[in-house]
């Protein structure tokens, strides 16, 4: 008999609380202190080997404690896109490392249950970095957070006494060097029961979709079918797939069946490979491997498999192993959407036709709110945090409203796993009405004024907001006000963008103000990023520039990209009329249905968006200064916009919106306006100074600041060349003077002149 010692992590979460995870397994438990963790997890292994003769394997001869220091990016992926937060973070991970044999070195990374050999102690540093970084690069930022949580751990061993020369430790050694490939281009799932006892908020289950799990169990052990879980997103494909492979897994080990699911990401296939011709032998070694090991294959996201390879579906991996699937050679599991499914119909059939499809339906109501009962139950007695029912409804009733897009239970269970994050992060026992609200207005930046019912609109406080904003446009304002109100309402279209709306006008009166200040009161509390996406269209006049728009193969276009990113959001079209007719044409679908999908079945969706266009069409027929000629009325606007449009997108567009040229007193009153907006700027903050301006120089600047052509455009510049440029030289010039009103006048030479006073 020979002793194994195995590298125990310990994290002390509480006083009485103790998180172990043994080091190259997949085991964790938790305990009130290291002797009992110990005996736990003693005994776990030694009930293992002795039932099924089994124990994981570990090398190290005397394993080491080290935490090393990386620094990564936060990012949310959606499908084949990637999202980074703005800032990095700097993540400490334990890893554990030592001598294997002699010139031989293994370094493990618990919190990703991965490893790496290495030759060179020397290397150890640079090679530790780089698998960190990759690793952490793949993880959602919920889970990067989770990590951060973790306080310092320690090092201890638990040890198992093993025979070394029974027959399974050879049969499994075979295994692994028969199935080289397989092992590097895929992960075996799931690897062996633990008693993992998982950080993550929320268990993973596939409550009341027990009859899908029961289909997909049958039609891949019965029949040896390839299976496709397919539901909108959101439906509880992959908690469907991960019950069925666990239920398959359990049968498979109690009457010996020797099933093995292999998760298969496409892109490493041909990442690994170097030259032509070299992905298919890969490929098809995969399969032979996969044949050996009677194994399934299990990808994820299948519709990679048409997309990864050449240059088009007709030679991709998909294209490759469509006959293996169709002669039994290879037996794939996976899911997909409705629309992915369709597009891989149309591009490429015989590879869809290999599927035996699990279609998930819609859950009803009182389905919903059971799994939402099971999960509050859960969290109850697992973690704590008690999630009252009237929470639980209004989460419902916000999530059926605000995203109607998605399907329960999957935008439920998520809802409810950040909420219960959340709690966890401020130590609370219960996650009540305020909580959920919080939490959704933190994610959609809504107010809690479109929240709430009861709450009752204050129709002065909102023409006032948007007279702030908007200054000499109140036909304008009349609009932005009658948005807020059906929305307020709860009766504008959800099938459609909140609201389309193309402005019209001159250059200068207030267009895109207009578009930011509907951003802002829609979208704009407690978002980071701000929530007007702009987009020039002056940029896509030529027809083969539609790809940079709406994306082309995996790579998303500036519109999904950006609506993706912040899906409740003003889309801002600025000079839409300079776009080809060619881009009119893709709008016609987004006006209509607030969708828009790939070739490839990637769903873009636009409801919570408000789209908002704007155009100087008809601003060229104002008159010259001095002509005394009349100024363009709202006709001929609306003149100019039907000849260059075509009917069916007018017809499409919810406002049109017509902006009139600004006045002597709309350019003071907007003048008032960018000058207080300078007592927001950090040098005059942080040294506390107050900015006081005379009635002349706010005359000057508004005078100096208008042009007919450009409207209120130029006033920027002035404010800058007037004021901002001698500010700062008067403040390099005075570094000590602090906590002062600063009165700014002309003198003669109409230049800006500072005087302090005391401030008030």
């Amino acid at each position: 008999m020979e002793k194994i010692n195995y590298p125990l992590l310990c994290y002390e979460l509480q006083d009485d609380m103790l998180l172990g995870i043994l080091v190259g397994t997949d085991i964790e438990a938790m305990a009130k202190d290291l002797s009992s963790l110990k005996k736990t997890l003693h005994a776990y292994l030694q009930k293992q080997y002795k039932k099924f003769d089994e124990f994981p394997p570990m090398d190290i001869e005397q394993p080491r404690l080290k935490e090393i220091e990386v620094k990564v990016r936060p990012t949310y992926r959606f499908r084949s896109s990637a999202y980074p937060l703005p800032e990095a973070v700097k993540v400490k991970l334990p890893v554990i490392f030592g001598q294997v044999e002699e010139g031989h070195y293994e370094c493990h990374l618990p919190h990703f249950r991965d490893s790496f050999y290495y030759y060179d102690e020397k290397q150890f540093d640079a090679l530790v970095q780089h698998t960190a970084l990759n690793l952490l690069n793949q993880v959602t930022p919920e889970r990067l957070y989770r990590i951060l949580r973790y306080p310092k751990p320690s090092l201890h061993t638990v040890s198992l006494k093993v025979n070394y020369e029974r027959d399974y430790y050879w049969d499994d050694f075979e295994f692994k060097q028969e199935h080289e490939l397989l092992n590097q281009l895929a992960e075996r799932f799931p690897l062996q029961r633990s008693l993992r006892r998982q950080m993550s908020a929320l268990p993973d289950a596939a409550w009341q979709r027990e009859q899908a799990v029961s289909d997909a169990v049958n039609k891949i052990v019965t029949t040896r079918a390839n299976v496709l879980i397919v539901g909108p997103p959101g439906s509880g494909k992959s908690a469907v797939l991960r019950q069925a492979m666990k239920q398959i897994h359990s049968q498979s080990r109690k009457q010996q069946l020797g099933y093995t699911f292999w998760r298969i990401l496409p892109q490493r296939i041909t990442a690994s490979s170097k030259y032509l011709g070299e992905w298919e032998e890969k490929c098809e070694a995969l399969i032979q491997e996969l044949s050996l090991a009677n194994g399934i294959a299990w990808v994820e996201n299948i519709i990679r498999l048409i997309q990864s390879g050449g240059e088009g579906p007709e030679d991709s991996l998909g294209a490759f192993m469509m006959n293996f699937l169709r002669q039994g050679k290879l037996q794939m599991i996976g899911e997909a959407s409705p629309q992915e499914l369709e597009s891989m119909r149309g591009l490429l059939p015989g590879f869809a036709e290999a599927f035996q499809v699990v279609k998930l339906e819609e859950l009803k109501e009182q389905d919903i709110m059971a799994i939402l009962e099971q999960f509050a139950q859960y969290s109850a007695q697992q973690l704590r945090i008690e999630v009252p029912d009237d929470a639980r409804q209004l989460m419902y009733r916000l999530l059926k409203r605000y995203y109607p897009y998605e399907s329960f239970p999957g935008k439920a269970v998520r809802f409810l796993g950040q909420c219960i994050n959340q709690a966890r992060h401020q130590s609370a026992a219960t996650i009540g009405k305020a909580a959920v609200l919080s939490e959704f207005i933190q994610q959609t930046g809504l107010p809690e004024l479109f929240l709430r019912d009861e709450m009752q609109l204050d129709t002065k406080a909102l023409r006032g907001f948007f007279e702030q904003r908007i200054i000499g446009q109140p036909d304008a304002v009349d609009k932005m006000c009658s948005v807020v109100k059906i929305y307020k309402a709860g009766i504008n279209n959800p099938k459609k963008p909140i609201v389309s709306m193309l402005f019209a006008g001159p250059t200068g009166v207030g267009k895109t103000a207009s578009a930011k200040a509907i951003s802002e009161y829609f979208f704009g509390k407690g978002k980071q990023k701000s929530p007007l996406i702009r987009i020039d269209m002056s940029e896509f006049q030529h027809p083969e520039q539609i790809t940079s728009l709406i994306g082309a193969g995996r790579q998303a276009g500036k519109l999904a990209q950006g609506v993706r990113e912040r899906p409740f959001s003003v889309l801002l079209l600025d000079e839409v009329e300079k776009a080809s007719p060619v881009i009119f044409d893709l709008l016609l679908n987004l006006l209509d249905e607030g969708l828009m999908v790939d070739a490839y079945g990637r769903e873009t969706n636009f409801r919570n968006t408000i789209i908002v266009m704007t155009s100087n069409l008809g601003a060229s027929s104002r008159p010259s200064v001095g002509f005394g000629g009349k100024m363009p009325t709202e006709a001929t606007y609306r003149s100019a916009i039907e000849r260059h449009f075509r009917p069916e997108f007018v017809n499409r567009i919810d406002e049109l919106v017509f902006f009139r040229p600004l006045d002597s007193e709309d350019i003071l009153q907007i003048t008032e306006k960018e000058l207080g907006e300078l007592h927001q700027r950090e040098g005059f903050s942080k040294r506390g100074i107050e900015l006081e301006f005379t009635p002349a120089l706010q005359a000057h600047i508004a005078q100096v600041g208008f042009d007919e052509r450009y409207g209120a455009r130029p006033l920027q510049r002035a404010i800058e060349d007037y004021i901002v440029m001698p500010a700062a030289q008067w403040m390099l010039a005075h570094p000590k003077v602090k906590d002062c009103r600063l009165q700014i006048d002309l003198d003669e030479q109409r230049q800006a002149r500072f005087k302090t006073k005391p401030q008030t």
